[in-house]
């Protein structure tokens, strides 16, 4: 009779062993984190982190944050143009116009988008088309940015003239979208 109840027993105790102890919950727990250190639900945004990436020339690096930033907030706007943006960067420019297609379709007045949409067609040789686009971002910008208005002038020049020449211009290159106000990574 004991061998038949030995193996229950057994079980009863393993079972026992593992079920919750009110007394072990504040173990469980541990205290707060101290004011200022950053836990999961503070964690720093993608999108910041990725900007700062791209800035630093980490290009593949930026593109995780973004996707990061995507899996938290959605594919927004903000996020659809940064993806762009970085896979322009990475040279993959079919992937990079539909992203930034995709993100004007989300926020018809995001100049940075439209601009980048721009520097995307300018690369694969749609000139006409960069124009146009420019013009929008030129439009949607007021004129505030140089950087833009230098891009909409270096590819209606190039429009007029296709023998015209990167040596004549500046290099076109990236704007981001954050807090209302766009930056251009310019090259000399």
């Amino acid at each position: 009779m004991y061998r038949l109840a030995a193996p229950f027993l057994a079980i009863g105790l393993a079972l026992a062993g593992c079920a919750q102890d009110s007394r072990l919950s504040p173990l469980n727990e541990g205290p707060p984190a101290p004011p200022g250190v950053e836990t999961v639900e503070d964690a720093v945004d993608g999108l910041i982190v990725g900007h700062r990436l791209m800035a630093a020339g980490e290009y593949e690096l930026a593109l995780r944050e973004y996707l990061r930033a995507g899996s938290e907030q959605g594919l927004n706007a903000d996020v659809l143009s940064a993806l762009g943006s970085a896979n322009l960067r990475l040279g993959r420019l079919g992937q990079s116009e539909k992203l930034l297609r995709r993100a004007i379709e989300e926020d018809e007045d995001f100049a940075a988008a439209w601009n980048n949409l721009g520097v995307v067609l300018v690369e694969q040789g749609e000139i006409g088309e960069a124009a146009q686009v420019f013009r929008v971002a030129f439009a949607l910008d007021s004129g505030g940015s140089a950087e833009i208005q230098q891009n909409l002038t270096s590819a209606l020049a190039k429009l007029e003239n296709p023998a015209y020449t990167s040596e004549n211009t500046t290099n076109f290159d990236l704007v981001r979208r954050g807090s209302g106000t766009y930056r251009l990574l310019s090259t000399p």
